[in-house]
């Protein structure tokens, strides 16, 4: 009796799994030809030829043939009723009586070698002697499949996805409308062509899993604990990864040279940055360098035309060139820090810079220790006498530059800096940097012109009040407590910046710091020269105050 529990209006749609398996060649033309008079034996044959072409109308058990439609085949019947295709069971069949003959071909070979003529055919072969055969038989049939009996070895079945069509009622027709195979690459072993099931009505997608919607592009499967395999939560991609299909179980980290979009669904290229000239603040930055440098020049040039002057005389004539020049170079290796970095240019900014400054702030320390040697000198003959006018504080730049010179060497001898990358400061940018190499030695170059600058600041702070008329003890306390409080501020924001702003503050601190010794020590000087020649002369000393200057008593 046919089934008739699949409905149309049913809410469950019948999907069945076949073993998936080739046609096999002549096997329809086969069917269409067989009949109960080729096949005499065939009693299911016969009983199916009389049902389904009403072949007698004799009362009697015996089955006639004489009102059979003439040339009658089995393709002639619909395909529920019956099937002109090998079904899976079929192909089993087909399967088990290649694999019989197989092992049967495979006993008597073996028994063939090891038993003699004479005895050879007096021996039956029993059937328990062809099932170690059977067991390990293997072949391909004539279809083309392979065929292994040993559960061992068998290889992993493919399935056809079958959907059971049941309208009108009792079609009971199979349609096949997927396919799945083990052997496809990962996400595409199961496929389905969803405009040939027939949905129950009212339905015109696949159902959904009973507990979660599939996760879109940019998520993935987070498996709900204690619950069936189908439930799960939707979790966004961390940063830098993706993912772009349905229903992964993890996302995909991104290249390096890579990053993720916002919607994590795609690996973009990263752009290269770094503190470029063409950009506005790095060409901001490149003017001030190359502006304060031109304006450095431009006082040196005021102080070598007004050298005899006694404002420029004040303080050691030579100290202030010195310093002049150092400042111009403090200047101009703010620009090693801009542009594409290389090999070279990251080994000179650090090293460039410490040394430079080193040179700056010996300079303001041997200005003030000149001050203080002067103010101490009381009679001739004293120690303090001799070692200004000996030129001792001249010393004091190039032991302090020879010091800063030997740790850059060790710095540079044992890790010096190279070319970076930074891949997670900006998104979609990787930036281009110089790595500093060895952070204790950046630290200890740092920590020495750091030390400088104290006792630069220092001295002068407690020289700031001695009185004279060329004392400029307090510009240079002013100038020190401009450039150490540019650094104490540079500190903080520098390790909390990030990227290209991180090399911005330095350039800047740079130029600040610079601005400031130029602004505190030279402008004051520079204003007496241009704007008030009437008192750089010894009498407009002795009459004028101006800032800075304390007239005697």
């Amino acid at each position: 009796m046919r089934r008739r529990f699949f409905m149309r209006g049913s809410f469950h749609v019948p999907f069945t799994f076949s073993h998936h398996h080739p046609d096999v060649s002549g096997f329809t033309d086969f069917v269409k030809a067989v009949n109960p008079s080729t096949y005499r034996e065939d009693f299911f044959l016969a009983r199916l030829w009389f049902h389904s072409f009403n072949c007698s109308d004799s009362e009697s058990d015996c089955v006639t043939w004489e009102n059979c439609p003439h040339k009658a085949s089995l393709d002639w019947l619909p395909g529920h009723i019956f099937d002109m295709t090998m079904s899976g069971d079929s192909y089993n069949i087909y399967n088990a009586v290649y694999a019989v003959a197989q092992a049967l071909h495979e006993m008597l070979l073996h028994e063939t070698e090891v038993q003699t003529i004479e005895n050879r055919n007096e021996t039956v072969p029993s059937p328990a002697q062809l099932h170690p055969f059977l067991k390990n038989t293997q072949f391909q049939n004539p279809a083309g499949d392979q065929v292994i009996l040993d559960n061992k070895k068998k290889l992993e079945a493919e399935y056809d996805i079958v959907n059971i069509w049941n309208f009108p009622q009792g079609l009971d027709l199979k349609v096949k409308i997927g396919h799945f195979s083990p052997f496809a690459l990962h996400d595409h072993q199961l496929s389905l062509s969803e405009d040939l099931v027939e949905w129950a009505i009212g339905t015109t997608e696949p159902v959904h899993s009973v507990c979660s919607e599939s996760c879109g592009p940019g998520f993935r499967k987070s498996l709900q604990e204690g619950k069936a395999a189908c439930c799960f939560d939707c979790t966004p991609c961390s940063e830098n990864e993706m993912a772009n299909e349905t229903d992964m179980e993890q996302c995909v980290k991104c290249p390096d040279h890579q990053y993720a979009n916002t919607q994590r669904n795609q690996c973009l290229p990263r752009t290269v940055s770094f503190l470029a000239y063409g950009e506005p603040l790095g060409m901001a930055l490149a003017c001030m360098a190359l502006g304060l440098s031109t304006l450095t020049v431009a006082v040196l040039g005021v102080f070598v035309k007004h050298h005899n002057t006694p404002i420029v005389k004040a303080n050691n004539q030579a100290l202030s060139y010195i310093l002049l020049f150092s400042l111009i170079f403090c200047f101009l290796c703010s620009l090693l820090f801009i542009g594409r970095p290389n090999t070279v240019t990251c080994i000179l900014q650090q090293t460039t810079f410490g040394v430079v400054f080193t040179v700056a702030v010996s300079a303001v320390l041997a200005k003030t220790v000149t001050v203080v040697l002067a103010f101490k000198v009381t009679s001739p003959g004293t120690k303090m006498r001799w070692l200004l006018v000996s030129g001792a504080p001249n010393f004091i730049i190039p032991i302090f530059t020879l010091i800063q010179v030997t740790l850059c060497g060790l710095w540079l001898g044992t890790s010096p800096p190279f070319i970076d990358t930074d891949a997670n400061s900006e998104h979609g940018h990787i930036i281009i940097l110089c790595n500093e190499g060895s952070l204790a030695a950046l630290y200890c170059v740092l920590g020495y012109l750091g030390s400088l600058a104290l006792a630069s600041f220092t001295m002068a702070f407690l020289a700031r009040n001695l009185p004279d008329t060329f004392n400029e003890a307090k510009f240079l306390t002013f100038s020190m407590l401009v450039f150490c409080s540019v650094w104490l501020t540079f500190l903080p924001v520098y390790h909390s910046a990030k990227g290209k702003v991180m090399v911005a503050v330095e350039v800047f601190s740079i130029l600040a710091s610079s601005a400031g010794l130029l602004g505190c020590i030279f402008v004051p000087k520079c204003y007496i020269i241009l704007i008030r020649p009437d008192i750089n002369c010894v009498h407009g000393f002795r009459d004028r105050k101006f800032p800075g200057q304390i007239k005697p008593s």
